[in-house]
């Protein structure tokens, strides 16, 4: 911005008692000359005669301010003495308006730079200045927050000395220095906090670098809030941690994260209920469409083969009879740039199998009723618990489909052949549903046994409904096996305790021979007929199996132990 001229030039001029100028200076001249005017005139624009016969008479000078167009005159006259010892008065101008306009712009600078460093102090980032020698100029408050020493201590000191004093690492100062361009690298201080520092050059008009400012930034923070929000996303999409604890878990899983950073079609292979969805999530999560798009799934065997083409392609507006009148996008639409989850994809009908080999080999469809080809750019996780290559031999699924959808087969071993995982997820499992029904229960070690014991046909979906169950239903706040045999239903884990043949020599579990509900009310009564037979009471086999009186003489009478009326009131 082009700046106005500021002249510090001082009007001269020297007159007699009688107002004749005998000096006038060019500055003075051009401040106060008139056309048609003389000097002589002029000069009473600044200074009477009244006034030059007052200086004369008392001796001293006398100071005033005089304003004209465009000036500001601050006069000074002065009694003086010619070589001849005449009487003259010396007359000083000068023009206080460009001293005024310094001096605002001065007030205008400082608030600037009060400005500045009031934002230089309040920084949440570090800011680190030093000049070429490497001397520590500045630095902000935020250096104590960042390093755990006060910012007076690293004024005037020398970066080499604060290097080998182990106060900083490498500093990126002198790297900015030798390479003359922005350096940047991530450290760890002594407080355990990640430092991201950008160092940047300043010139001066030479090319030479004078200064050298570095930003100090605390990753380690944002990194906390990176994993809060993935947490977070990880809790609205309803997503679970994957617990691994046995080896066929863990290639599993390694195959899984090799495979995520590609667009490869995978097919999730095992039984109902062993984790095909949350293995398939984890695999968007590590792939780099987490970011771009959505991971959405449909379930195949859920939706009415009638609905199931509209649901998975869309439709337009006036498709068929109940269509929305705008139209629908389907799931692939959902899924563009992101990832499609095809669950119990062999319950896909066949004419739909043709549709969707299409999308897998152009990448684009139409949707229902329309005639307009829609691109996307969708990766497929498909799954099943169905022997596809059975089903191709049967002409129930399509050979090429099979073909294309088999590209990374992963298998997911049931949870009966990973039994190191099932304690863990019961611990998982206790502490999730315990915190969503504000409860503390716990198993006992026998109990733990015990399930840890049971197949689970149901694998992972099984425990987990079941775990969750325990908990609502059992009133105590520690589980016993008794809890496990008053809960309803065919198929609970407790019977697994009276699972005794040795299954590594072949023999069929007896919970598998009649059935666990069975198998556990066989071991129940044989535990309340010994307990009776040694206590007599019910009062006492309560006492010592740790039950309540009213449960034990109850199961007493289920399974013929005591008859109605036989126990007095006192339990004898």
């Amino acid at each position: 911005m082009e700046q106005d001229h500021i002249s510090y030039e001082i009007g001269l001029a020297c007159l007699t008692g009688g107002g004749t100028v005998r000096f006038v200076n060019g500055t003075l001249r051009q401040w106060i000359e008139q056309p048609l005017h003389g000097l002589e005139s002029d000069l009473k624009q600044l200074i009477k005669r009244k006034q030059i016969q007052d200086i004369m008479q008392a001796g001293k000078p006398k100071h005033w301010k005089v304003s004209l167009p465009g000036l500001e005159l601050a006069i000074d006259a002065y009694p003086v003495l010619d070589s001849a010892d005449r009487h003259l008065v010396l007359l000083t101008a000068c023009n206080l308006l460009p001293l005024r306009r310094m001096q605002e712009r001065l007030i205008e600078a400082q608030a600037d730079a009060d400005e500045l460093n009031t934002i230089f102090e309040n920084s949440f980032d570090g800011i680190y200045i030093t000049d070429k020698n490497g001397i520590t100029l500045k630095t902000n408050d935020a250096i104590e927050r960042l390093t755990g020493i006060p910012k007076e201590y690293y004024i005037g000191k020398d970066l080499r000395y604060l290097e080998k004093r182990g106060v900083v690492q490498k500093s990126v100062t002198f790297e900015v220095m030798k390479n003359k361009k922005p350096y940047t690298s991530i450290q760890e201080n002594a407080l355990g906090k990640v430092i991201l520092m950008t160092g940047s050059p300043v010139f001066n008009e030479r090319g030479e670098v004078i200064r050298v400012v570095t930003n100090l930034r605390d990753i380690s923070e944002l990194n906390r809030l990176r994993e809060e929000l993935s947490q977070l996303r990880k809790f609205h999409a309803g997503e679970e941690p994957i617990v691994v604890a046995s080896q066929s878990m863990e290639r599993v899983m390694e195959l899984a994260r090799r495979v995520a950073h590609t667009d490869t079609t995978i097919l999730l292979l095992g039984e109902s209920g062993v984790g095909k969805e949350v293995v398939a999530r984890m695999i968007h999560r590590n792939s780099s469409r987490y970011e771009k798009g959505a991971f959405i799934k449909v379930n195949c065997g859920a939706i009415p083969q009638e609905l199931l083409e509209s649901e998975m392609f869309g439709y337009e507006a006036g498709a068929f009879t109940g269509a929305n009148r705008n139209g629908k996008p389907g799931m692939f639409e959902l899924a563009d740039e992101g990832t499609l989850f095809l669950d119990e994809i062999g319950e896909l009908p066949l004419h739909l199998q043709v549709k969707l080999l299409r999308v897998l080999q152009e990448q684009e469809f139409h949707r229902v009723g329309g005639v307009k080809p829609i691109k996307v750019n969708v990766r497929i996780v498909a799954a099943t618990n169905r022997d596809l290559k059975n089903m191709v031999a049967q002409g129930t699924f399509r050979e090429d489909l099979y073909y294309r959808l088999y590209v990374v087969p992963i298998e997911i071993p049931p949870l009966r052949k990973r039994k190191e995982e099932i304690i863990p997820l019961i611990r998982f499992y206790l502490d999730k549903f315990n915190r969503k029904y504000q409860t503390s229960k716990k198993f006992t070690k026998e109990t733990l046994q015990i399930l840890e014991r049971y197949n689970w046909p149901g694998n992972i979906r099984e425990l987990a409904n079941f775990i969750e169950r325990l908990l609502v239903v059992s009133p105590d706040h520690v589980i016993t096996p008794e809890h496990l045999a008053e809960l309803p239903g065919v198929g609970d884990p407790a019977a697994a305790a009276n699972q005794m043949p040795d299954e590594e020599a072949g023999s069929q579990p007896v919970a598998e021979q009649v059935g666990l509900q069975e198998v556990l009310e066989r071991y129940e009564q044989e535990i309340l007929q010994a307990a009776f037979d040694q206590h007599g009471s019910s009062y006492e086999v309560a006492k010592a199996l740790k039950i309540s009186q009213s449960t034990a003489i109850r199961k007493a009478y289920k399974y013929g132990i005591r008859q109605k009326g036989e126990e007095g009131p006192n339990g004898t």
